[in-house]
């Protein structure tokens, strides 16, 4: 199914999602992207149902094709100061902050969203299967914390984390239960480690 590739005629539509908010470590990651008029669709959809492989592809082609695109993260720490639905939400408005180009309207993944500096927003569930700039946004968010994850997995082996990402698999529990948590570890989710 083709995805919408704009929302309304006359507005510059930023799209917004975010990545890592199940999972039990490492930070969340928001992605912002607005569309240039002849982006095509591609391969783009929700990054959830597509392969590695092609994530990584379209990584490039999406970043080189949009008008303007941004990316944020937010650490554990802060994730636990203020909640992961607060940090998400937070993390997306921190990747707004960073586009060169100012939206008039802001198109977010979810049903949760803050008002962001007078700028009209629309929730949308499931949006990034229905919406090409919020599934872009996915794409380069989920790219980006993978990377991440990848990284930090070169630190701490045992949790599996090249592979789960920081989501709780049966190895990552595995680990918890063996070695306790690490820094990276968001201390206010329920670890099963005891």
């Amino acid at each position: 199914m083709e995805l919408i590739k704009k929302w309304s005629e006359n507005y510059i539509e930023a799209g917004c999602d975010e990545v890592g908010r199940g999972c039990l470590c490492g930070p969340v990651v928001a992605a912002a992207v607005i569309l240039d008029d002849n982006f095509e669709q591609n391969l783009v959809n929700d990054s959830k149902k597509l392969n590695l492989k092609t994530r990584l592809e379209l990584n490039d082609y999406i970043k080189n094709n949009v008008k303007d695109y941004a990316i944020a993260e937010l650490s554990p720490e802060f994730i636990d100061q203020h909640n992961i639905l607060n940090a998400s939400i937070h993390a997306m408005h921190n990747a707004l902050d960073k586009l060169t180009i100012r939206p008039e309207l802001i198109l977010v993944d979810g049903n949760k969203f803050h008002p962001y500096n007078f700028i009209p927003h629309q929730c949308i569930i499931k949006g990034d299967s229905k919406i090409l700039s919020i599934a872009a946004a996915s794409i380069i968010a989920k790219n980006y914390r993978d990377q991440l994850m990848i990284r930090l997995h070169e630190e701490f082996p045992e949790y599996g984390w090249n592979k789960n990402m920081g989501y709780a698999t049966k190895v990552h529990i595995e680990a918890l239960k063996k070695y306790g948590p690490t820094k990276y570890h968001r201390q206010s989710f329920r670890l099963n480690y005891d």
